[in-house]
């Protein structure tokens, strides 16, 4: 499964490292996750400075696309050469957007009339932008998914999996990079906030 984390100059590093990091622990599993940026370079808002893995044009031929967050999305979202790039179809692919990202996933029209998750920072753009915005730190509609909250990153990371392998391997995901002595609970954790938006979640409940 090949998966386009799209990082974007002034990107904030706990989104995207951590969600590639949780997914490329399914390498055995033909997961590979990919920092995919619309330059060589980017650097982050903290002044790390890192090199792309794919270019921005990868996200249309990726399997997911995750959109993380940065200090430059409300520049990002108003570029329209910049939008044009990112060519997503949820028809065929699970997206997510984490915190600012979420801002870009409505530039792209692709949130709709759905409610969506974001930051604190963000909300007031996201709203603007015509989005109900949920006091919550994940929801997903079918293939689309939001998350607010740097550390949300492991949600959008373990549905991401729980959709493209199994439930089980997101739990093993999650339980591997939780603090010793605190796995379980954030296993749980993790797996409510998920478990709700999977496919068959509201059968299931039944």
């Amino acid at each position: 499964m090949q998966i386009a984390v799209l990082t974007f100059d002034g990107f904030n590093e706990l989104d995207s490292f951590i969600a590639a990091a949780i997914l490329n622990r399914l390498k055995a599993k033909g997961f590979a996750a990919y920092i995919t940026a619309p330059t060589p370079e980017v650097t982050s808002f903290n002044g790390v400075t890192v090199q792309r893995q794919r270019p921005l044009e990868f996200a249309s031929e990726a399997d997911a696309v995750l959109i993380g967050s940065g200090m430059r999305t409300l520049e990002f979202a108003a570029d329209p050469d910049l939008l044009a790039r990112i060519v997503l179809d949820p028809s065929r692919q699970l997206v997510g957007a984490q915190c600012s990202g979420t801002l870009l996933l409505a530039k792209l029209g692709l949130l709709g009339d759905l409610p969506a998750c974001t930051d604190l920072t963000t909300r007031p753009w996201v709203v603007e932008a015509g989005v109900q915005v949920l006091d919550q730190p994940f929801v997903a509609h079918g293939n689309v998914a939001t998350a607010g909250g740097c550390l949300a990153s492991q949600y959008l990371a373990a549905w991401t999996i729980a959709r493209l392998a199994s439930l089980r391997d997101a739990e093993e995901a999650i339980h591997y990079v939780a603090p010793v002595g605190e796995k379980q609970a954030y296993v749980a954790q993790a797996l409510a906030a998920i478990t709700t938006f999977l496919p068959g979640a509201a059968s299931a409940a039944a």
